[in-house]
């Protein structure tokens, strides 16, 4: 495909066609009455985004939302799917701006497509080894320190590599942000690709990073180039992954197969020089200016009248803090970004109407989802915000803190992951309230994150919190019991990403909430003056801590005063680490 080939059919960001629906529910049957090999029919059901759990005939839906964007209807549509196929009738928020949801029947995946594309929405390689969902800052367009709006520009990449020839059977996947601005709150270093805006000699263009990510090697994406002009950076990108699909060692050990690996082994500077050589190519003489794909909408148009008058109930403690934390405010004179805190994540179907309600009523019909598993409302006049705080509160979203400390990022873990080794989602229950009951107040301890995931490959981001978490299974007198290790002094705010440090001690999961307040009163107790966390354990080091993580490792015998200790969160059996193959590199 070039640039100028493309004219978009659909609504949506990405193209959506009907006819895959079609073919998805033929193969769903050739599969169930054993025509399809199962190992082919894998490859295929993940490209479409249905992604196997670990409880039998069930699946994972994932539906690609770049840059975290959304409409009015497209909210009632993620309703609908939740009410008609997902036994929990709810969608779930991830860290990559995705809406996940569990446990739907394979044989109704194709309808749930349907739904999804007629108002825009599409699976399509939001699993597998492709361009995964492309993530951006939420504030992008209406963000007072930003060069541009780099909106545009992330739908032309989405649009550009979906279905595109070398992105269909990559060594591993490719995940991608935009950021807003210089303050980099995409998190592009912890992403196989990563744009910063910038502008030289009044010229568009963006810094382009490559080879970060987290799981088992985590790293900070280095710099490939200062600066690409907005013409070429698809095609520079293009060359990334010509080389990223060519380079066949990758293939070897799927532990080890994404792009960060190889430019570790080969330096960033080795590998840049490779891109230069790829650029030679005949594929790359063409143009690549992306104003074709670019996809522009003038939010403003429809944005409620700034001087609309709404209903103010009184003012109160409450809706001044939940001002002070969840509302900021734009370059558009007059209007407010407002902030929803999502309870871990989650969606009920009632509650995507209801937050598309309220989106055509303050926020111009749209919305969008944020890596911190939230969504943010733009475009909202000053004058709405008691309303529009006040229907949050009727709905169960009217939350202060966003961005804080108690704003708890976790994965779904065991609940429905294949990988997963520990029960995160309860585990982020029990640590937000731990966290209520601290009635902390000190400012630098509310600006920490806490995150965490139900095994190392880091979906929850715990390697970039202040503290941060991963499932493990530690070993006890009477067998295995859910334990998490720990990383410090993580930090992904203001350009500042850094990568925990790791401590060894690994502490029980029911000893965690326990764990992490005894580690918050250690900061309170020895930081100088006005440092933060991450530079606090930065100074001090993982050996430090490692006195007070000791005093919650033993485990006793089982026992009737020890039977907690040999089950997770939010279980009823003793604890059994059951983890199965992902299907995260097929």
């Amino acid at each position: 495909m070039t640039t100028t080939e493309f004219k978009q059919r659909t609504s949506g960001i990405i193209d959506v066609m009907p006819e895959e629906f079609d073919d998805f529910e033929l193969q769903v049957k050739r599969f169930q009455a054993g025509e399809f090999d199962e190992t082919e029919f894998l490859a295929y059901r993940l490209k479409q985004g249905v992604y196997g759990q670990r409880q039998p005939d069930a699946q994972m839906i994932r539906v690609k939302i770049p840059f975290g964007g959304l409409k009015a209807d497209q909210l009632d549509a993620l309703g609908e799917v939740s009410a008609k196929y997902v036994p929990l009738n709810k969608g779930h928020v991830t860290t990559r701006e995705n809406i996940q949801y569990h446990h739907v029947k394979l044989e109704d995946a194709a309808h749930v497509m349907r739904v999804l594309g007629e108002v825009g929405l599409t699976t399509r390689e939001a699993c597998g080894n492709t361009v995964r969902n492309v993530t951006g800052c939420a504030m992008a367009g209406v963000c007072s320190d930003e060069l541009f709006d780099v909106t545009p520009y992330a739908a032309a990449y989405a649009r550009y590599f979906v279905r595109h020839p070398y992105t269909q059977a990559l060594p591993r996947k490719v995940k991608t942000a935009f950021s807003g601005c210089a303050r980099d709150c995409a998190i592009t270093g912890i992403h196989d690709v990563g744009f910063i805006p910038k502008v030289e000699g009044g010229q568009r263009g963006f810094e382009i990073r490559v080879g970060g990510g987290t799981s088992i090697m985590p790293k900070i994406a280095p710099t490939l180039y200062d600066f690409v002009p907005v013409e070429e950076y698809l095609k520079v990108t293009e060359a990334v992954l010509r080389i990223f699909h060519h380079t066949t060692w990758l293939r070897k050990n799927k532990m080890k197969a994404r792009i960060k690996f190889h430019i570790a082994q080969v330096g960033i500077d080795a590998f840049r020089k490779e891109v230069e050589e790829e650029l030679r190519g005949d594929w790359a003489q063409r143009s690549f200016d992306p104003t074709s794909l670019l996809f522009i909408e003038d939010e403003s148009l429809d944005a409620p009248p700034v001087n609309s008058v709404y209903g103010n109930g009184a003012s109160s403690s409450e809706f001044e803090h939940w001002v002070e934390t969840n509302v900021v405010d734009q370059k558009q004179t007059g209007y407010k970004a407002v902030n929803v805190k999502l309870y871990q994540g989650d969606i009920q179907a009632d509650q995507f109407h209801k937050l598309a309600d309220m989106a055509r009523k303050y926020a111009g019909g749209r919305a969008r989802i944020t890596h911190q598993q939230n969504l943010t409302f733009r475009w909202v006049p000053e004058g709405a915000l008691h309303s529009v705080w006040e229907e949050l509160n009727e709905i169960g979203f009217g939350q202060s803190g966003i961005h804080e400390i108690s704003d708890v990022v976790s994965c779904p873990g065991t609940d429905s992951c294949k990988l997963g080794i520990t029960s995160s989602m309860g585990l982020g229950r029990a640590v937000m309230d731990k966290i209520e009951g601290m009635n902390i107040d000190d400012p630098l301890t509310r600006r920490m994150h806490v995150k965490m995931s139900g095994c190392p490959n880091g979906c929850g981001q715990h390697h970039v919190a202040d503290i941060g978490f991963h499932g493990a299974a530690s070993k006890a007198p009477s067998g295995q019991v859910p334990a998490y290790e720990l990383f410090l002094g993580g930090s992904y705010e203001e350009g500042d990403t850094r990568i925990g440090l790791r401590t060894r001690t690994k502490v029980p999961a029911k000893r965690v909430p326990d764990a992490l307040e005894k580690v918050i009163k250690f900061y309170w107790a020895y930081r100088e003056q006005g440092e933060e966390f991450k530079d606090f354990a930065a100074r001090l080091g993982p050996k430090e801590f490692e006195p007070i993580l000791q005093e919650f490792k033993e485990v006793g015998e089982l026992n009737r005063d020890t039977l907690q200790e040999y089950i997770d969160w939010d279980k009823t059996v003793k604890y059994k680490l059951e983890r199965g193959e992902g299907e995260c590199a097929v």
